[in-house]
């Protein structure tokens, strides 16, 4: 059974750092292409970042390039999403999805809260 834990939340102040991290495990991690995304109550999910299963290639949403990097580390089943300047409305709940050819996994959300 495959099961994605994210870490890494908290409270931070504006133009703070997080580095949160999904850690894999029940898998072959290495197979399956990653996305962060982000949700809060009453809001749209939205995309944050993906990156490949060999790690090649990542996509941002345009809200946070420049200031979020993704990046993964097959040997430990682990991909990180480091956070940069971070800004008020980057507080959300933030989700791992592990996809192979359209079978998905969840994890249950790791807390961003960004207040001074």
């Amino acid at each position: 059974q495959v099961q994605l834990v994210e870490s890494g939340g908290g409270l931070v102040q504006p133009g703070g750092s997080l580095t949160l991290t999904c850690a894999a495990s029940g898998t072959i991690f290495s197979i399956y292409l990653v996305r962060w995304y982000r949700q809060a109550p009453g809001k749209q999910r939205e995309l944050v970042a993906a990156i490949t299963s060999d790690g090649s290639s990542t996509h941002y949403a345009d809200s946070v390039k420049g200031r979020f990097t993704i990046s993964r580390d097959n040997a430990k089943n682990t991909v990180y999403l480091q956070m940069n300047s971070l800004k008020p409305e980057d507080t959300d709940v933030y989700y791992c999805n592990a996809d192979n050819l359209g079978s998905q996994y969840w994890g249950r959300g790791t807390q961003v809260t960004v207040s001074s």
